[in-house]
């Protein structure tokens, strides 16, 4: 049984819509997590936390041109700060004040960011298999698989593409595999599937700046946040070496790795789902 939630769409400054997911009790003392999911990813990745959690709060939105929010003409519209920009907005817009914010992949940068622009508004981040290093292979990956035009015959074609691209996500049945597809393909008017995103935002991320940003600089701002990080062991994205590293650059963040488990988590694995509760209840 999923969680009911309220839906919303709030307006940025472009003037774009972009729609909210908001379960929970708006009015649960806990700070209320916030769900930044992966760049081609939408809000619907939060809905299984959202249950686990119940009562607390929890708010999470379609980036533009992902899911329900609006798709851009202009692919600019897609850059990362730009995409920061609609963070704030929606917490200003849905009175998220301050926040316990889950971050997967691309999602955690973001976080990472707000450390920067809103220090006060970060009751702590979980960063999922995330860090300020991208492997190279990882990235490139990424972006061939975001800017692709995707169109399976069946949900069971659009279940079999995933294995076949992502074989070391955690998910060991068929239906598993098939409520993940559900997640990551739309059904259009006429029945057909489609991907649930632009093919047109892996284009801010084969800019020269892009590809060239300093992230070091955004993850230092999180020394004074409470973190979790939880590492897919078989991530093609964040390497050991870089978990190293930022270990030895904020001491204090707590780290789950799971072994066989590869980019990304879904959260709902044991050994995630045991560090992130007791995270969430600090």
């Amino acid at each position: 049984m999923t969680t009911a939630h309220r839906e919303r769409f709030v307006t940025c400054r472009s003037g774009s819509r972009l729609y909210t997911a908001d379960w929970g009790d708006p009015l649960d003392p806990r700070p209320p997590v916030l769900g930044l999911a992966g760049y081609a990813r939408s809000s619907k990745d939060f809905a299984h936390i959202a249950e686990r959690i119940a009562p607390r709060r929890l708010v999470a939105f379609d980036y533009r041109g992902r899911g329900r929010s609006d798709y851009e003409s202009d692919p600019a519209s897609y850059a990362p700060p730009v995409m920061m920009d609609d963070v704030r907005a929606v917490m200003t817009a849905l009175g998220l004040h301050r926040v316990m914010a889950i971050g997967t992949s691309f999602g955690g940068m973001l976080a990472m960011g707000l450390a920067v622009v809103a220090p006060m508004a970060l009751a702590g981040v979980i960063l999922n298999d995330v860090g300020p290093h991208v492997e190279d292979q990882g990235g490139d990956f990424l972006v061939r698989v975001m800017g692709t035009e995707r169109r399976p015959a069946s949900w069971e074609a659009a279940a079999t593409e995933m294995k076949t691209i992502l074989p070391d996500m955690s998910f060991t049945t068929e239906e598993e595999w098939l409520a993940f597809a559900k997640t990551t393909y739309r059904q259009e008017p006429d029945g057909s599937l489609r991907q649930d995103w632009d093919p047109a935002i892996v284009k801010p991320l084969m800019e020269s700046e892009a590809r060239d940003a300093d992230l070091w600089a955004l993850f230092t701002a999180l020394t004074a946040v409470p973190t979790l990080l939880v590492h897919g062991g078989k991530s093609v994205v964040l390497s050991a070496s870089t978990v190293t590293e930022m270990r030895a650059r904020h001491p204090a963040m707590e780290v789950a790795t799971l072994p066989d488990v590869g980019h990304a988590p879904t959260l709902d694995e044991p050994e995630a789902w045991s560090a992130v509760e007791r995270f969430l209840g600090r």
